[in-house]
């Protein structure tokens, strides 16, 4: 850079320290705009939920229950076959000596639930703790201290004590005859402050129900990125508005996770 040019090595030398200069100037603008690190790529992705890898966000599991007003509580036993409507409700103990139309007993659940067997050949409730047969104390068929047709202590032709069939108080899973809700508006979620100080790229993972009107609702982060984005993320997502997942062209309620990508350009 200080070398002679023709001679005028002082004049070079000055005309290229300029221009070295001028070109670490910019670059510094340029890295250190706060415009510049806040054009942001967001991807969004709905996707059903694969949760096997996470714990259980809420408690609110299951949707029905029945019984037959029996004196006795529901007796332990397995779930019958899942199936997306009823004909006959599971029964512990059978009342009638000849049926005239033989049909296997079912729960209104995604055939694609997966819960776990115990090693017996009776029906019955999985979480009961009886080992005397009985239909329990609930009503409108099936077995438990609910009613409705289905197992357990809620109201309707699934499991547990939610309502509404399926498992998690009617809330649905996309598949098996459950179409997943679309996103028709959506808020961008903001970058924040500490992300773009720390030069952060990642990902938030967030677990929704869309409700039947396609409303989110019971928003919670199942994977973090930390930084300030989850939050971010949160509040975004509690804005938007879908359409509603369809089961029997109905509009449910139906389970599912967004991923919420990061990126600084």
């Amino acid at each position: 850079m200080w070398g002679l040019y023709h001679g005028q090595g002082r004049r070079a030398g000055a005309i290229s320290l300029s221009i070295h200069a001028s070109v670490i100037c910019l670059l510094f603008l340029v890295g250190t705009n706060r415009k510049v690190h806040e054009v942001i790529k967001q991807q969004i992705t709905l996707i059903a939920p694969d949760l096997t890898p996470y714990k259980p966000v809420s408690s609110r599991m299951g949707g029905g229950g029945g019984g037959d007003r029996s004196p006795t509580p529901p007796s332990k036993g397995n779930l019958p076959k899942f199936a997306h409507k009823q004909f006959v409700p599971p029964m512990a103990v059978v009342r009638a000596e000849s049926p005239k139309l033989v049909m296997d007993p079912t729960l209104v659940i995604q055939p694609d639930m997966n819960i776990a067997k115990l090693d017996m050949d009776i029906l019955g409730d999985p979480l009961a703790k009886s080992g005397i047969a009985s239909n329990g104390p609930g009503s409108g068929g099936g077995i438990g201290s609910g009613r409705g047709g289905g197992v357990g202590p809620g109201f309707g032709p699934g499991f547990g004590p939610g309502s509404g069939g399926n498992l998690g108080g009617g809330v649905y899973r996309a598949g098996g005859g459950v179409s997943a809700p679309t996103v028709i508006y959506k808020v961008e979620p903001e970058f924040s402050e500490e992300a773009r100080k720390a030069k952060f790229q990642g990902s938030v993972l967030i677990l929704i129900i869309v409700d039947e009107h396609g409303n989110p609702r019971e928003v919670r982060v199942i994977r973090a990125a930390g930084f300030g984005l989850d939050e971010n993320a949160v509040e975004a997502v509690q804005h938007w508005r879908f359409n509603p997942g369809k089961k029997d062209g109905k509009p449910v309620a139906v389970q599912a996770t967004i991923e919420v990508n990061f990126r600084l350009l």
